[in-house]
């Protein structure tokens, strides 16, 4: 669906250049959420914005449903992003103009007749849970619902794809959810392909179907949510999932804590609904070794449940080995951390 190739972008030139993206490649799949977390500066606004060409690359290919958008002439790339749609951070709805013309714009640029955009604005006034607010302006509405009269407004052309620009940090962390379930009920309804960019891991997790991690302007890791999120592979992702996840002092000193006799610290990782089964205490009881949970979270990816422990388990060494060896056989992850 979306094929970004060797893309570079260069602001300014000779010792005033930056470099903000260098050499990325990326293949979103038709119909997925699809997320890219990185830290303020690593690159993902203008990913996002060379999507649609907002940001024209310094070169590399921008491939959209099998049209190479960077040879388009002005005239052919304006029919191309009528199939983009692009809700932003900070809204940008007009300020002079109600609800209902604000998401009828777009469509009263493409000459569209007035009963068809009644029609298309009164649906999708629906669709986000505004009806009642058509008249108002925009200083009249909260946060939350100044962004669902932009998701609006970004689905008046019926575009395939929807670029999301930071679109929920401007949001408490309760409309935020809404947001992101209003998203999500847009992508099941619509087949919507939907990029989302983020510095916030909570955000992919709610979600999207598979994540990047971009850092210094490249792709440094990207694949299904639950295998980055439970199984990090670079720092940066590191990062993410511990100021996620986990109180790392206090950790630390648990694990590090000296104990008598043989002792293990290792992490198990549950996903679907080994989750929520006693596997961990039915195999304790079986080897016979004592454990004490240091540190757990149940939570889900996506709508996927999920479950991480930090465990320490105490007792003869040959014991503490075979209940290591038989939560794996049982299809759990585990990583012996100390």
């Amino acid at each position: 669906m979306i094929e970004l190739k060797d893309l570079t972008k260069v602001y300014g030139k000779g010792s005033k250049a930056a470099t903000a993206l260098s050499g990325l490649s990326l293949s979103i799949k038709k119909g997925e959420i699809f997320g890219v977390i990185g830290h303020s500066g690593a690159g993902k606004s203008t990913l996002i914005r060379c999507i649609n060409l907002l940001e024209r690359p310094t070169q590399g290919e921008v491939w959209v449903d099998g049209v190479e958008l960077t040879s388009l002439s002005q005239g052919q790339l304006q029919e191309q992003r009528r199939k983009i749609g692009m809700i932003f951070q900070h809204f940008n709805l007009l300020s002079s103009a109600t609800v209902y013309d604000n998401i009828a714009f777009p469509l009263r640029l493409t000459g569209t007749s007035k009963t068809e955009i009644e029609r298309k604005v009164k649906d999708l006034l629906a669709l986000v849970g505004l009806e009642e607010h058509r008249n108002k302006y925009p200083a009249q509405l909260s946060g939350g619902q100044k962004q669902r009269v932009g998701i609006a407004r970004s689905l008046a052309s019926d575009p395939d794809v929807l670029l999301c620009d930071e679109a929920t940090s401007a949001l408490d962390p309760q409309t935020t959810d809404s947001i992101l379930r209003l998203l999500l009920d847009i992508n099941k309804k619509f087949h919507l392909t939907i990029v989302l960019i983020t510095h916030e891991m909570h955000v992919i997790q709610s979600i999207c179907d598979r994540v990047a991690v971009i850092h210094g302007g490249g792709i440094v890791e990207q694949g299904d949510v639950a295998q980055v999120f439970l199984k990090p592979k670079h720092e940066v992702t590191k990062e993410f999932i511990r100021s996620e996840t986990q109180a790392e002092g206090p950790l630390r000193q648990a694990i590090d804590a000296v104990h008598p006799g043989y002792t293990k610290a290792v992490k198990i990782t549950f996903l679907g609904q080994k989750t929520y089964e006693s596997t961990l205490s039915h195999v304790a009881q079986a080897t016979g070794v004592n454990f004490a949970i240091l540190q757990g979270t149940i939570s889900t990816i996506k709508d996927v449940p999920y479950g991480q422990l930090i465990v320490r388990f105490e007792g003869p060494s040959a014991a503490v080995e075979a209940t290591l060896t038989e939560l794996a056989a049982q299809g759990l992850d585990v990583e012996v951390i100390s």
